[in-house]
């Protein structure tokens, strides 16, 4: 194989793959085997006809494609390393030549990482981030983790207030029909939370278990059925039960019963330390992040658009995963808000173009830096992730593949040369 750079314009490259005549008639031979049963040849079994037969019957090119589909994977990867080319998009092929003299002879258009001068990127001057805890911080988590644990109890001929629970039957209805998915049977509604329409809430208020009550209310105009926005309606509800939440009291009992401490010292002790590192964490990504801001600004790229709609791609993904954790997918969340795909897309585009250029030139400064991740490094990285999954470091190690391998060792160059601008940075 041979790899030639023909031209470069921009992020535009133009390279030239030569492929011997015997390799390309190994191709060929192994194109015949894979796919000589899909031909119907005259006195011949399926599958038995010789290839020559077969080319003579369907021309001499009949297994070339399927040859070249082999081999293009084989070399291209071997003619960009050759040619230090780094890909952001999917190349573009085409057959220049396929003789006995020349053999096979590709021609390669593809989109490449975009050349740049990096603009100061040491001694860059960011504010430090506060990152003090405070006694109330601590009492206000100890208090969501009092209220996690707090318990409903229904109480008998209890008014509903702000803040109960109303287990109710209700269904719903315009102009006396009911409408789909308006209702429901022991729907546990915490009133004051909003939930419901506004104005629903509110008419429950000073109702006890075994009422009834008319709710009369509106839809929004913005309410995601078009059937039912800005529409009034009238719900037919049932108090089933009044329920009011009991909340433990902050104590040694408490931590006793919900924690791995005997004292309530002890927790708090605990919850400080952990939410001293927290803020730790938090200022230390505000900083870089701020740091990572100042060093882009310093520096022009032209940001290529495959790598812009490739990051585009990778935050929808996202989002649909964070989506599903709430049972809803990205069509749902569409179509609630009445948006189409693009229009989601070309909001997400001024974020992806920043962290495109934020990525390219981190590794431009990886390069110049000689930043490296190192046989320790990664091992370090696999123990945390051992450690994070409750599995073997080998199962880790056997279960990814070379592509997972190089993603790590990505990961760990970026953070390594963040380490090195906060190293460089001056912090006021």
């Amino acid at each position: 194989m041979k790899a030639e750079l023909v031209k470069k314009e921009g992020n535009k490259v133009t390279l030239k793959i030569t492929v011997d005549n015997n390799k390309f008639e190994e191709a060929v031979n192994k194109a015949y085997n894979k796919t000589k049963g899909k031909y119907n040849i005259p006195g011949f079994r399926k599958g038995k006809a010789p290839k020559v037969v077969i080319e003579t019957q369907y021309g001499k090119g009949v297994f070339y494609n399927d040859a070249i589909d082999m081999l293009f994977p084989e070399v291209y990867p071997e003619a960009i390393k050759e040619l230090n080319i780094d890909p952001i998009d999917r190349p573009d092929l085409d057959i220049e030549e396929i003789s006995k003299d020349n053999g096979l002879v590709m021609v390669v258009n593809v989109e490449v990482k975009p050349e740049f001068e990096l603009g100061a990127y040491k001694g860059i001057e960011i504010s430090k981030v506060d990152n003090t805890v405070s006694e109330e911080d601590v009492e206000a988590r100890l208090n969501e983790m009092v209220n996690r644990n707090a318990r409903l109890t229904s109480v008998e001929g209890k008014a509903l207030e702000n803040g109960d629970t109303a287990v109710i039957d209700f269904e719903g209805f315009e102009n006396g029909v009911a409408f789909e998915g308006g209702k429901g049977e022991n729907y546990n509604l915490v009133i004051g939370s909003n939930t419901f329409i506004p104005g629903f809430e509110d008419q429950l208020v000073g109702k006890k278990a075994g009422e009834e009550v008319e709710v009369n209310v509106t839809f929004p105009e913005t309410y995601h059925a078009e059937n039912l926005a800005g529409k009034p309606v009238v719900f037919n509800v049932k108090v089933n039960d009044v329920k009011v939440k009991e909340v433990p009291a902050l104590d040694d009992e408490f931590a006793k019963d919900t924690t791995e401490f005997e004292t309530l010292a002890e927790l708090r002790a605990d919850v400080k330390t952990k939410l001293e590192e927290q803020a730790k964490n938090a200022a230390d990504a505000e900083m870089r992040n701020a740091l990572v801001e100042k060093v882009s600004a310093n520096t022009e790229v032209e940001v290529p658009e495959a790598m812009v709609q490739h990051q585009i791609d990778n935050m929808l993904m996202e989002l649909n995963y964070q989506l599903q954790y709430q049972g809803l997918n990205l069509q749902q969340l569409l179509e609630m808000t009445g948006r189409g795909l693009e229009e989601l897309r070309e909001e997400r585009r001024a974020d992806a173009e920043r962290l495109v250029k934020s990525s390219l030139i981190l590794e431009a400064i990886a390069e110049k830096e000689n930043v490296e991740a190192n046989d320790a490094d990664i091992d370090a990285e696999l123990e945390k992730m051992a450690a994070m999954y409750n599995m073997e470091v080998e199962k880790i190690k056997s279960s990814l593949r070379e592509t997972d391998i190089e993603d790590i060792k990505g990961q760990i160059k970026i953070r390594k040369t963040l380490d090195l601008l906060v190293e460089n940075a001056t912090i006021a």
